[in-house]
């Protein structure tokens, strides 16, 4: 008798326990960093930029239960509002699942461990500043919170196929790791979003 389907294979997003939805999260922490929306264009560019309730090298929040006494309009995913959301990163498994795709390798819930989505490059370890320190966030500008990471290219191929974006992705510049060029016009600030449902 073979092993039955794991949950998210199973199940609608819709229809997942409360467990079973905040499990889906990978501990990236990409969803927890400033974008920039263009006013006129209604482009996102990523940031480098974490909430300041982010723990930069756990990527987890330093107090989810309250996050919202500390940042009033943190965003709490849910999933009838995952179709609408165009700044969610392309990794994180409420995309994927939410288009038809399947969980990457290196997500902890097929790896098996939560240091997995680190070392795929899949998590802001490493490459966020907190609000705090940032200053202007124009000046942080960058693009590697929108793409998948070359390590994981081929085992997130598929997975990435079946959940292909819905809005026009963030134009890559044309050096890597370079700022894509921002125009002059009004900018407003994408709250981070956070994943758990409600």
């Amino acid at each position: 008798m073979s092993d039955p389907l794991p949950f998210w294979k199973r199940k609608s997003l819709s229809a997942m326990s409360r467990a079973e939805w905040e499990s889906l999260c990978d501990g990236c922490g990409r969803c927890c960093l400033h974008k920039i929306r263009d006013e006129d264009t209604e482009e996102i560019h990523f940031t480098n930029v974490a909430c300041r309730m982010l723990d930069t090298q756990g990527c987890g929040c330093r107090d989810y239960a309250n996050r919202r006494d500390h940042v009033p309009d943190c965003v709490q995913l849910k999933p009838r509002m995952l179709a609408a959301l165009d700044w969610l990163p392309p990794t994180c498994a409420y995309h994927i699942l939410a288009r038809g795709g399947d969980l990457p390798d290196w997500h902890p819930l097929v790896s098996g461990d939560p240091e997995s989505v680190h070392r795929a490059g899949i998590s802001v370890r490493g490459r966020a500043v907190s609000e705090r320190e940032a200053g202007a966030l124009e000046d942080h500008v960058v693009t590697w919170p929108g793409r998948w990471p070359p390590a994981s290219r081929k085992a997130g191929q598929a997975t990435r196929a079946a959940a292909a974006p819905v809005a026009a992705p963030v134009a890559a510049p044309a050096a890597a790791g370079a700022k894509p060029p921002m125009k002059a016009s009004p900018k407003t600030n994408v709250k981070t979003g956070q994943r758990k449902a409600g």
